[in-house]
Order: structure tokens, then sequence, then C-alpha cells
């Protein structure tokens, strides 16, 4: 059985995607799964990066295409009423439920749709703490040790060359996005193509020029 890291932040339209479409890629195969929710603005800062709602004619492109994905896959995503927001309180909750900070699929769940459907504001206070009761996290999401694994989870990210949400990571492979869900599943079914060369190629293509 092969083990997959999923890292996330509730923040991402495509993690809330990804995570709907995760356990059909992947069926009939023999796999377990760790959720590692992560502040996608953490790794944002390290790579130098701006978010894609930071852009504003890619967050318009953004906003239409996961409305769009969603339609395709008959699947439900409203945008909520602001976006993006403070993801950290919800964040902070989803790590409290689990001792280790790796909230399990139910917690995941519940918070996503939180976000992504119903179109209401995602960080308001009163549906945080009317969320925080449903989920009765064992501790407190403002405790010192939540906000060491939250923290953790990114660094740990980073180790290992995550630079976006949703990211899968197995036998040190990391494979983003939703649309990397199907290369994940080729990888785990034991597609020959990862036996190749390809993969670890690509670290020692030269840049050919650096923009300034």
């Amino acid at each position: 059985m092969k083990h997959i890291t999923c890292y996330l932040d509730f923040i991402s339209p495509y993690a809330w995607l990804a995570f709907e479409e995760l356990p059909q890629v992947l069926i009939g195969l023999s796999y377990s799964v760790t959720y590692k929710p992560l502040l996608f603005a953490a790794l944002l800062k390290h790579h130098g990066q701006l978010g894609p709602a930071e852009i504003p004619a890619k967050r318009d492109w953004t906003y239409r295409q996961v409305q769009w994905l969603a339609h395709s896959k008959g699947r439900t995503l409203d945008l909520p009423a602001a976006h993006p927001f403070n993801p950290l309180g919800l964040l902070r909750l989803a790590i409290a439920t689990d001792p280790n900070g790796q909230p399990n699929r139910y917690v995941c769940e519940t918070v996503f749709r939180h976000v992504w459907v119903g179109g209401q504001d995602a960080a308001d206070a009163t549906r945080l703490a009317a969320l925080t009761q449903q989920l009765a996290p064992a501790r407190d999401p403002g405790d010192a040790s939540v906000k060491a694994q939250l923290r953790a989870h990114a660094e740990e990210a980073i180790t290992k060359g995550v630079f976006g949400v949703p990211a899968f990571e197995v036998d040190g492979k990391v494979f983003w996005g939703l649309d990397g869900l199907p290369m994940l599943r080729a990888y785990l079914q034991g597609d020959a193509w990862f036996d190749g060369p390809q993969w670890d190629a690509v670290a020692s293509l030269p840049v050919g020029v650096v923009r300034q």
C-alpha cells in the first residue's frame, strides 16, 4: 500500500475540487492518505510568488475556470462572499481536531464545504464559531501547539519541494494540482514511465535566460 500526504489550504478552490476528485481518481488502488493543512501564503512567500488572486486578470480567469470545472464534473463550487480571505482560523481549527495536526477526511470536507458551498463569508466570526462547535476540536485552535503544527506542515512541505496547493507527495515525488491527479494515479499503478530518466532529468535542464 502506498501512502499519500496531501498538503492543502481551504482557501484554494483547486484544493476543494481535487479533494472531492481524489477518491474517484484512485478507485481500485491500495493507498492511504494523510491530510496536512498549511498556509498557502507561506509557500508563496518562500518561493517569491504572487497568488493567483493577486494578479487581476489571472484572478478573473481562476474564478471562471474553477466554476467551469465544477460544472463539468457535476460538483458544487460556490464562490465565497469575498476571496481571498484570511484562512488562519479555519486552518487552525482543522489542525486542532487531531493530536498530530492531521485532520481526517470528514473534518477537511466539512471545512471545505464551509468555504465553497453556499457562497457565504468564509471568514465570518459567527460562522467560524458555529463550525468550531460542530467539529468540537480537542484542543483550542488558538493554542501555541496548534500554531506550531500549522507552521511545521508548511516547513515540511517546502523541504519536499511543494510550491502550491493542492500537492500530493508519495515516495518523495510531488504531484501538484487538480490536473496532476491522473499522473498520481499512473504512478500508483506502476507506470513504467516513472522508472525512466524523465522525472529526475528535468532538474539538470540548463536555464537559458533569467528575467531581471
